[in-house]
């Protein structure tokens, strides 16, 4: 199996697992508030695990036109789409918000196909889809959206929106460290979550729930989207996305086993459309003659056949090794993924 697709199924287990784990501290912890705490458990964990492996503070290593797109997605990601969400949920019942939240998936795919002109076949659509309607039939009750508003529908479809931008804009620094991207956006997220729960009249829980929150936050968020974005570096965005699909079916399958939940038929059905769709997008095959146009970029690499190039003699050769380097125009044939250096035209 593809690497990228153990990140993106890694990626998708710890979030999905996380999800029963937050349910359980939501009776001690405001919703919002509660969000902070995993967000910023993420942050605060991986920027002393980052000082940790490289013995310092280094620099980012992001190349002056790729902050905007990190900006971007923090923003978008990290800010609009948390709060966008929190203000829906007050109005919209659970297993409603749970149906929306996998729109999220669809319009990472549709951003990504349509604006970010990243290739699909037939194979992937429908494999996409089945995930989607997986995680349909798996969130949907009767009757659950009865109590919800139109406001605060929309209000989650625009917090899935954003998440769907945030995906794709992180695609465009996914060559850089992964550590440092998700830090980032968890300590920002995290700020401001906390600072909008504070603000809501909200406490700070004891001291040993705040750090189990936190635990939680830094496994589920954190780990999950350095995962995420390893997995963005190898398949691209829409690739990427349907996999963490599987999330939903993962938080189940652990209150299943954890928590004494019963298993429905709609777990069931949705389970196995959810392995049609995994099926269908591991047995993928794309290849065809492509031309990789000149590229300059960072990036861990070891030197297969798109990296043959020479270094300086201060480098550390040792691979996997990371510096800045530089692409020149080649023309072949190979099965791949639109991972960073299959970003062509068909």
């Amino acid at each position: 199996m593809n690497q990228s697709v153990i990140f993106a199924i890694a990626a998708a287990v710890l979030f999905g697992a996380s999800t029963p784990l937050a349910k359980l501290l939501v009776g001690d912890v405001s919703p919002v508030l509660l969000g902070g705490l995993l967000y910023l458990g993420s942050g605060v964990g991986l920027g002393l695990f980052r000082m940790l492996r490289d013995k310092a503070w280094n620099p980012s290593g992001l190349q002056a036109g790729d902050w905007p797109w990190l900006l971007g997605a923090i923003f978008f990601g990290g800010v609009l789409g948390p709060v966008a969400l929190m203000y829906g949920l007050t109005t919209v019942s659970g297993s409603a918000a749970s149906l929306m939240l996998n729109l999220e998936s669809v319009l990472t795919a549709v951003l990504a196909w349509v604006v970010f002109k990243e290739n699909a076949d037939k194979r992937i659509v429908l494999g996409m889809l089945a995930i989607v309607v997986g995680g349909a039939v798996l969130s949907s009750q009767p009757g659950g959206a009865g109590s919800s508003s139109l406001v605060g529908l929309a209000a989650i479809a625009i917090a899935c929106l954003c998440w769907a931008i945030d995906n794709n804009l992180t695609r465009k620094v996914s060559a850089s460290d992964a550590v440092f991207i998700a830090s980032s956006k968890g300590l920002l997220a995290g700020l401001v979550n906390c600072v909008v729960a504070l603000g809501m009249g909200a406490s700070f829980p004891a001291v040993q729930t705040s750090l189990l929150a936190m635990t939680v936050g830094l496994l589920g968020y954190g780990i999950s989207l350095v995962f995420f974005v390893l997995a963005l570096r190898g398949l691209g965005t829409a690739r990427t996305g349907a996999y963490f699909s599987t999330s939903p079916f993962i938080g189940s399958a652990v209150s299943l086993l954890f928590l004494g939940e019963t298993a429905t038929a709609s777990f069931w059905l949705a389970s196995a459309l959810m392995a049609l769709g995994l099926w269908l997008h591991l047995t993928e095959t794309h290849e065809h003659e492509h031309t990789h146009e000149p590229l300059e970029h960072s990036h861990a690499h070891t030197h297969d056949e798109h990296h043959q190039h020479q270094h300086n003699a201060s480098l550390d050769l040792t691979e996997p090794h990371a510096h800045l380097h530089r692409h020149s125009s080649l023309t072949h044939k190979h099965p791949h993924y639109p991972d960073i250096h299959h970003q062509h035209s068909h």
